[in-house]
């Protein structure tokens, strides 16, 4: 299938690991260039020498201010087609280990700097009349995951942000999505089966088989095939569809909403 994406430019974020470097990787593919930013300055440099000519880096925390007046800067007098918002998540915590500084922080990395990112790009979507913003958040939004109240809790209220655009600029050429992954080989869930080896005195082989047996499924995902839906809903073909929230979970979900 023709995505439409050959000769269009996206931003993606914390391109060099988990979903942003699969993502990154199928639209270069489909002939789209790419805007990489993440924080480390090597693998961002592999990035772009294995694609010279559709590979533009910036090096930087996106989370700052600073990272995202950079970015603005890049692309201010080039068509953008779209964004792939996208970050790391908090450590993995219960309520009752986490501190009100963790909280300020899990606000500062998963919330404000999206909302900041948005405010700063939506004129130039609407100038446009065109652009795609898509967020990565978690499975949690829909069903809460063990050791993950910071990240859930924070992600919901970018839900309710996205969810709220989409209803304010319903009409504009601009869709606003989220796609909430479950389980996936990424440095998050990593961090998930070493909080949970540690939490039950289990090796950590033991943690991710206990975790891969409570998926229906029985496994955890595909990152080539996660980036594949990523991509429509970043292309043209996607254009009556906004303000949805898509899980890819293997099934785990319980509820029918």
């Amino acid at each position: 299938m023709d995505l439409y994406l050959k000769d269009t430019k996206f931003i993606v974020c914390g391109a060099t690991s988990g979903f942003g470097h699969a993502i990154t990787l199928q639209l270069i593919k489909e002939g789209a260039s790419v805007l990489a930013v993440a924080r480390g300055e090597e693998k961002l440099k592999e990035l772009q020498q294995a694609f010279p000519e559709q590979i533009e880096i910036l090096i930087g925390d996106i989370t700052k201010t600073q990272t995202l007046s950079k970015l603005l800067k890049k692309v201010e007098k080039v068509k953008l087609s779209g964004i792939l918002v996208n970050a790391a998540g908090p450590p993995a915590k219960s309520f009752i280990e986490t501190s009100i500084e963790d909280w300020d922080e899990a606000y500062q990395n998963l919330a404000r700097w999206k909302i900041e990112l948005t405010k700063l790009f939506l004129p130039k979507f609407l100038s446009q009349k065109y652009g795609r913003l898509l967020y990565i958040e978690s499975s949690a939004v829909k069903q809460p995951l063990e050791n993950l109240v910071l990240s859930t809790s924070m992600r919901l209220s970018v839900v309710g942000f996205v969810k709220t655009l989409s209803q304010e600029l319903p009409n504009n050429g601009i869709t606003f999505n989220i796609i909430a992954p479950g389980y996936h080989h990424t440095p998050a869930v990593e961090r998930l089966i070493t909080k949970k080896a540690e939490n039950l005195n289990v090796s950590k082989k033991e943690a991710q088989r206990q975790i891969e047996e409570s998926i229906p499924m029985k496994k955890t995902g595909n990152l080539k095939h996660f980036a594949s839906l990523a991509l429509w809903l970043l292309s043209p073909l996607a254009d009556y569809v906004s303000g949805q929230v898509y899980a890819i979970d293997g099934s785990t979900i319980k509820s029918t909403l």
